[in-house]
This record gives structure tokens, C-alpha cells and sequence, in this order.
């Protein structure tokens, strides 16, 4: 479910934790990692719960508002497009859902004010007007909709992130990254789902039963920055000559570390897709300058790395 970019982040902010002493030992460092990770994923339960418990709050009011001692035209004949939602009843109705939801002891008793207000918001919305007037029935129609309901209202509705910063920092670190899983999630739902699938997991599966690609991806990641720390700072300084090595941003020797190791001892990741990650990793979390720093140190090492025989990829195509 997580892609190779967000596990990439994960190593990296661990590794940042590491060196600047959040966490100073390996073992308690890999832990916290994989466990935020997991957390991650029980935030994607607790967010689809919270969508079926959106759904299952409107179909109550529509059934009390019939009882209404003078119900309008449109409370006896509602519009059940919403809680007819096929994303939703999926949802709903999965097994593996449903044990999760149970796993985690999730339940929404006391938050019917909360509930409350995201279905008022939701009912008075531009997306959720045109949707339930649109004339259209159908899994892709559904699917836009729920999107938009995530993009558009989950994921900026405080009183649900204040909810969740209550119960864990992991929830509250986590909150955008799940709105992008759901997102996905959604969008690559067909009509070939059914009450008996399996909800994706947060690493994506691997081909052998024995190991986990991702996971392994992730950990080899951590650990290898960490052990070959020393090695690692002697390549670097020597293609950083033209700079004072100790004033080099933390973030972007990272960067460049976790490259390194991809580069070296990860055979199945072609050159050019972890160039343009980290590049765009240092982009985003180092310096304005950081992005065209790591670009050029990189250039040079993987030219480097080349003649020295010290990048080998098990594809063809993976090298240039």
C-alpha cells in the first residue's frame, strides 16, 4: 500500500531522529520505525470506520426524520444515493474490515456530536449537492464522489485530527499520508471486490512467502546508513572537496547516504529511479539549495560507482 517514496520518508526521519538524539540505539530505532509504520495502517482502519460510521449516521436521521410530526416531501421519499454508496456498503460489508475494525477496538460511542457536524457540513457542500443530483448510478460515479469526500472534507474536517492527536502522535504524524492511502485505496476499487477480499496491507506483498520486499527495503535502508556510517562519510568527502564537509546540512548527507546504500547493495532498484527520489526527497525536507547539492554529488558518485564496478542491477536497463 505504501509506496517506495513514503517508506523512503519513514527511513529518513528515523535516521534524523538518530543522529540528532531522539533515538540513539539501532535496535530501539528500527522498532519505533516499523512501528509508526503500523500505526499508520491502523489510522487507515480507523478512517474507513469513521466513513462507514458517516453513512450509517445518515441513514438514521432519514428514517427519523420520517417519523417527523410534519415530514417535508423529502423526508418520506429520501434520496438514498449516498447511503447506497458502493464504496461504502464495500466497505461495510468486508470481512477483513470488519476483523480489523475489531482488532483495533475501534468504536465511535460518544463522538455522535462530531459525526453530527462532518454529515451537516457534508449535506450543505457543493460535491455532495451535485453528486446526489447528478443522475448518474454507477461504481465509478461513486468512486469520484468518495474522493472528493476525502480530499475535500475528511481530510481538512479539525475536529476528526483533533480526535486522533488524543489517542496517538503516530495518528496525528500520520493523518496526511492515510488521506493519500485512502485516496488510492478508493480510486483502485472495481467490481471485482467483494465481502471476501482482502484489504490491502500496508507493505505490499511480496512474491515470496518468506520475506517481505518492502519491509526488507525499508529496514536494510536504516540499518545500513547507521553501521556503514563511517564508510559512508569517507565516500562523500572525498566528492564534496569543494565544500566545508561539517557544515553540509544533516538532511542532505542523509539523503545521500540512503542513495549510497540503494546505489550499492540494492540490485533490483534501477540508477536513475533513485536519482530522481532523493533528489526530489531533498527538495522538499533540506535546503533551497539542497536539490541541486545532492543532484551534483550524486552525478559524480554514480559515474564513479560505474568504473569502479561497485553499482551491479540484476536487470537489464537498471544501470544507465
Amino acid at each position: 500500500m505504501l509506496y517506495r517514496r513514503h517508506l523512503r520518508i519513514k527511513a529518513l526521519q528515523a535516521l534524523y531522529s538518530f543522529y540528532t538524539g531522539g533515538i540513539d540505539d539501532l535496535v530501539k530505532g528500527e522498532k519505533e520505525l516499523l512501528n509508526s509504520i503500523s500505526k499508520v495502517y491502523e489510522l487507515f482502519i480507523w478512517q474507513l470506520s469513521f466513513m462507514v460510521e458517516v453513512k450509517r449516521f445518515a441513514a438514521i436521521r432519514m428514517e427519523e426524520n420520517k417519523k417527523k410530526f410534519y415530514p417535508t416531501e423529502e423526508d418520506l421519499n429520501p434520496n438514498f444515493k449516498f447511503v447506497n454508496n458502493r464504496v461504502l456498503n464495500y466497505i461495510e460489508e468486508n470481512k477483513d474490515f470488519q476483523r480489523k475494525e475489531e482488532l483495533f477496538k475501534i468504536n465511535w460511542f460518544g463522538e455522535q456530536n462530531m459525526i453530527r457536524k462532518f454529515n451537516k457540513e457534508m449535506r450543505e457542500s457543493d460535491y455532495f449537492v451535485k453528486y446526489m443530483n447528478n443522475g448518474k448510478n454507477s461504481l465509478e460515479d461513486d468512486k469520484i464522489f468518495m474522493i472528493k469526500f476525502v480530499d475535500l472534507q475528511l481530510s481538512r474536517f479539525d475536529l476528526l485530527r483533533s480526535f486522533y492527536e488524543e489517542k496517538s502522535v503516530y495518528f496525528s504524524d500520520g493523518y496526511d499520508l492515510v488521506t493519500i492511502l485512502l485516496i488510492k485505496f478508493v480510486d483502485t476499487l472495481s467490481n471485482k471486490n467483494n465481502e471476501l477480499s482482502a484489504l490491502p496491507e500496508i507493505y505490499k506483498a511480496s512474491s515470496s512467502a518468506q520475506s517481505n520486499d518492502d519491509k526488507d527495503f525499508l529496514r536494510k535502508l536504516y540499518r545500513k546508513v547507521i553501521l556503514n556510517n563511517d564508510e559512508l562519510n569517507k565516500v562523500l568527502q572525498s566528492r564534496t572537496k569543494n565544500w566545508d564537509f561539517g557544515r553540509i546540512p544533516l538532511m542532505d548527507l542523509l539523503l545521500l547516504k540512503m542513495a549510497i546504500v540503494e546505489l550499492t547493495e540494492m540490485p533490483t532498484i534501477p540508477v536513475k529511479v533513485t536519482l530522481n527520489e532523493y533528489i526530489e526527497l531533498a527538495k522538499y525536507f533540506s535546503t533551497s539549495k539542497s536539490k541541486a547539492f545532492v543532484n551534483g554529488v550524486l552525478d559524480k558518485l554514480i559515474r564513479d560507482f560505474k568504473e569502479e564496478g561497485k553499482i551491479k542491477k540484476l536487470g537489464r536497463g537498471l544501470v544507465d
